[in-house]
């Protein structure tokens, strides 16, 4: 039967998995001014996230603006927009999925079998969930990577990585870590057949009254001399 410890486990780390990946989606740090060249001593630090982007202030003024028209952003900042939230739902349904399935929650409690399939299906959906989250971040950092070196971006409008963007990351592992344990807490299904196979025989013979013997055959009286 699965173990109860590794599903729990698994749903916990899932869990703040799912968090992670909600505030990480919020914060506009995904990308932050480059302090390179001329542009090491400055007054105004840049940041831009998935939707706004911000100007903190050396007086520690914030002052943050969220883009106006989603047709004007480049279509990697909506692909990132896209995977994270698709992501987000697909972790949440998985969580919901995995609570159902879990050997502590007395939904469906007499199958426990069903109930260990359950918890694997949601873990299964807790998966790709986390990989959509990795692919939207790892798109979104190969782009600043790319930007930042290219020859013919201008230095002062060179970004590098900001803490939202790990945040986003160790969320997306840990939802993607979370899920292969609720998925490995399923039994093996060779094993379930063999028992019930098992079972089932036995009941069959107890029913029959047991296997038939064939006796040695009957002489008549009449075979006597």
């Amino acid at each position: 039967m699965a173990n109860s410890g590794i599903q729990l486990m698994g749903f916990c780390m899932s869990l703040l998995g799912v968090v992670a990946l909600i505030i990480g989606t919020i914060l506009p740090q995904w990308k932050m001014s480059a302090y390179i060249g001329d542009n090491i001593i400055t007054a105004v630090a840049m940041y831009q996230g998935l939707w706004m982007s911000c100007a903190f202030q050396s007086t520690g003024q914030l002052q943050c603006k969220i883009y106006d028209s989603m047709l004007q952003l480049d279509s990697a900042l909506q692909a990132t927009r896209a995977l994270m939230i698709v992501g987000i739902i697909v972790s949440i349904a998985g969580l919901g999925v995995a609570c159902l399935g879990m050997k502590c929650t007395t939904c469906g409690a007499g199958d426990r079998v069903r109930k260990a399939r359950i918890a694997m299906t949601g873990g299964i959906i807790l998966l790709v969930g986390g990989l959509c989250a990795i692919v939207a971040c790892s798109w979104f950092a190969h782009n600043v990577i790319r930007a930042f070196y290219n020859p013919y971006t201008p230095i002062n409008t060179k970004f590098e990585f900001g803490a939202a963007i790990f945040i986003a990351w160790g969320g997306s592992l840990l939802d993607v870590l979370g899920g292969a344990m609720m998925a490995a807490s399923c039994p093996r299904g060779k094993h379930t057949a063999k028992y019930t196979s098992a079972v089932a025989a036995a009941a069959a013979a107890a029913a029959g009254g047991g296997p038939t013997r064939s006796g040695p055959p009957s002489v008549s009286n009449k075979e006597y001399v």
